[in-house]
């Protein structure tokens, strides 16, 4: 805080009347010496000259402090003058006037009136001036107050702004801190339900019953997925890190900009909002895909099971025919056999309808003599193959 040098301001008063009223008391003392003394003696006679003070022009008293009268202060032969103010102008009286030849009567008292008045007219001036003089001076100590509570204002408004720098870069420090945090949180978060996500499709792998093959393939994609998620995320984490140091480097920038302060702030949002619907999306397209991916992968293998059954089903029927013996004199006659296999390719029924006896009991016997069959090594081609049946016609 700035010394303050200058005087308080009721001292400045009370100097500024004081010395008013010295000058004014000066130039009164000085009238009157100069209207009331006698004129000096001539050098040859000694002759008084006396001037009525009714002969002398009128000088208005103006109102001080002082109870001392004009006769008052000539009895007194003005030995007491009020105490002088500090620093106050001393201003000079004119000397007596030179002794001069003895004239009449009526022409000194002229001379001196005129002398008087030119004398007043000289001390007015002079009094103007000093006054003048203080008034000036009290004009240069205003200016110079009222320049030092500018500098006094300046100097607080100056602290004040960088107060409120210091706060707001404070406040956007601590939201930049904030928002890493949260970003972190929902790093770690993410990678968890990551690590859960991929915990569960290992079990789920574990528990499935599809055979080696295709545990492997389904391992390997849900890897391969695995890992571009996390590279997705890691991308993701890094694209909101930069964001959120350059959307803290927009803020300090326009600290006093409320408004693009919570532009910036709902332009954050709708993203983190939009991101989150994104990811949704990403996420149900790739459950969809998944799904998609397993379903054809399903009736693909489906296919192949119908296709190895119907092949196991024909070398079923070849060796059936290998092994039947026709009865003869049955050509031209058919049998249909309706076969049912165990998994490791026995014969667990079979029945044949012929209107031959002997086609029926022929081809009966041919089955179960072409047992044990070769089943396929795929569980679902084998229950595929498990039950067929086949027409006979003997030639």
């Amino acid at each position: 805080m700035m010394k303050r040098l200058q005087k308080p301001p009721f001292q400045q008063k009370a100097l500024a009347i004081g010395f008013t009223l010295g000058v004014h008391v000066i130039a009164v003392v000085g009238l009157l010496y100069l209207g009331m003394s006698q004129p000096p003696e001539p050098p040859k006679q000694i002759r008084t000259v006396l001037i009525k003070p009714e002969d002398l022009p009128p000088v208005t008293r103006e109102e001080t402090e002082f109870a001392e009268t004009a006769h008052e202060n000539v009895e007194a032969e003005i030995q007491q003058t009020a105490t002088p103010v500090e620093d106050a102008p001393v201003i000079p009286v004119a000397p007596p006037p030179l002794p001069q030849p003895e004239p009449a009567k009526a022409q000194a008292s002229n001379t001196a009136a005129q002398q008087q008045a030119e004398q007043q007219k000289r001390l007015e001036a002079r009094a103007q001036a000093e006054a003048e003089k203080l008034q000036a001076q009290q004009a240069q100590r205003a200016k110079a107050e009222a320049e030092r509570k500018a500098q006094a204002a300046e100097k607080a408004k100056a602290t004040a702004q960088a107060k409120a720098e210091a706060e707001a870069k404070r406040r956007s420090e601590a939201e930049a801190l904030r928002k890493a945090e949260a970003a972190e949180k929902a790093k770690l978060d993410a990678r968890r339900k990551a690590e859960a996500e991929a915990k569960r499709k290992a079990e789920a792998a574990d528990k499935a019953k599809a055979d080696a093959a295709a545990k492997a393939k389904a391992d390997a994609e849900a890897k391969r997925k695995a890992d571009a998620e996390a590279k997705r995320k890691a991308e993701a984490a890094n694209k909101a890190k930069a964001e959120a140091a350059a959307k803290a480097k927009a803020e300090a920038e326009a600290k006093r900009k409320a408004e693009a302060a919570e532009k910036a702030k709902a332009d954050a949002a709708a993203k983190a909002k939009a991101d989150a619907e994104a990811k949704a999306r990403a996420e149900a397209e790739a459950k969809a895909s998944a799904a998609k991916q397993a379903a054809e992968e399903a009736a693909q293998k489906k296919a192949e099971a119908k296709r190895i059954a119907s092949t196991a089903k024909r070398d079923f029927e070849n060796k059936i025919r290998r092994a039947w013996d026709i009865p003869v004199g049955s050509s031209g006659k058919t049998a249909t056999a309706r076969v049912t296999l165990t998994d490791s390719g026995s014969v667990a029924s079979v029945i044949v309808n012929s209107s031959d006896p002997d086609m029926k009991a022929s081809v009966e016997a041919a089955v179960r003599a072409a047992a044990p069959y070769p089943m396929p090594s795929d569980p679902d081609a084998r229950r595929e193959a498990r039950s067929f049946t086949s027409s006979f016609t003997a030639k």
